[in-house]
């Protein structure tokens, strides 16, 4: 889940010695917006490491701050850094000019105005793609928990802002595709679902929702592997138009990814279920609703609605390249638990 662009800097220097950006001057620009963080640095890695896609487009990457490290480090690669603010139509315009693709993702917050907030940063990408003749849009989305609920649940600001941002950019005179990101892998590290020690068992790690322990949720490596699905899209546009992939590499409970850890570290890793209550007391005031219910949708009616699964694997079986399975991820990059 995207719910934030988290900084893991470990697998972010995964392909740092991918080929230079192309110098053929036929090649398209590809901007890459969110250039410098988990899935921005994910679509620059695989395209470049691509043979045919690194030939077909050229890199411009988009951050706000164009001095950053992370930023200078693109540049150092010979990767075209451009300054863009989703809040700046003038630095839109100039970022986008000359572009042929778009990949667009939106950073949510979190407060009153958190949805408004991003669908308007969403619509103003867009428009001035539109206005600069940007021939085709990848938009990183998510889906409406509002709808797939049918209204049950009303606060997942973050899923809900890019489902109506996705419906925006769905009306304009461009052709799109759409890549929506299960829930990342990274996050199993010191973030969102990362294993804690019980404070009443020394020799017992805890990951804990507001859900049952057979809640089923979609994994991706969005670092290696989110650029493999953007990719698909990026070689065959014509076919995607219009498509969703629901990235990632399988389905799996959350008993099963306490298992596997467990297995990964030779610790007792376990699943504890809290209530809506108790799991909301631990999260931030400003996100605490927002998180419970979005997991609380999850395993009532499925991270993307009821056809999960099969999207899933429609994404998985047209994907370039194959994305890391969860034991993979663990023994490709392991917790440490101490």
């Amino acid at each position: 889940m995207q719910e934030h662009e988290h900084k893991f800097t470990t697998i972010q220097q995964v392909n740092t010695k991918s080929p230079l950006k192309p110098t053929n001057n036929m090649s398209k620009i590809l901007a890459v917006f969110g250039a410098t963080g988990q899935q921005g640095t994910s679509v620059i890695n695989n395209v470049l490491s691509d043979p045919e896609l690194s030939k077909t487009y050229t890199i411009r990457a988009l951050t706000r701050n164009t001095t950053s490290p992370a930023a200078q480090a693109l540049s150092a690669r010979n990767i075209s850094v451009v300054e863009a603010d989703l809040s700046n139509r003038a630095s839109l315009e100039t970022a986008l000019s000359g572009v042929h693709t778009v990949f667009l993702m939106t950073t949510p917050s979190f407060g009153p105005d958190a949805k408004e907030l991003e669908v308007s940063a969403a619509k103003l990408a867009a428009d001035v793609a539109v206005a600069q003749g940007v021939q085709y849009l990848i938009f990183s989305t998510l889906a409406s928990v509002h709808d797939i609920s049918g209204g049950k649940y009303t606060k997942a600001s973050h899923f809900d802002a890019k489902a109506e941002a996705e419906s925006y950019i769905r009306s304009l005179p461009v052709k799109s595709a759409f890549f929506l990101p299960g829930f990342f892998m990274e996050n199993f590290h010191p973030f969102a679902l990362a294993p804690f020690r019980s404070p009443t068992e020394a020799d017992k790690w805890v990951i804990t929702l507001c859900t049952s322990p057979a809640t089923r949720i979609p994994l991706l490596a969005v670092v290696p592997d989110g650029g493999k699905f953007v990719n698909a899209i990026l070689a065959e546009p014509e076919k995607y138009e219009g498509k969703t992939f629901v990235a990632a590499s399988e389905l799996r409970s959350l008993e099963e990814i306490a298992a596997a850890m467990s297995k990964a570290t030779g610790k007792n890793v376990v699943y504890e279920e809290k209530s809506a209550e108790e799991f909301g007391k631990l999260l931030p005031p400003p996100a605490a609703d927002v998180f419970v219910e979005t997991f609380l949708a999850f395993e009532e009616f499925g991270y993307a609605g009821l056809e999960t699964e099969r999207s899933v694997q429609w994404a998985v079986e047209n994907a370039r390249g194959k994305a890391l399975g969860l034991e993979e991820f663990l023994e490709e990059y392991p917790l440490k638990l101490e």
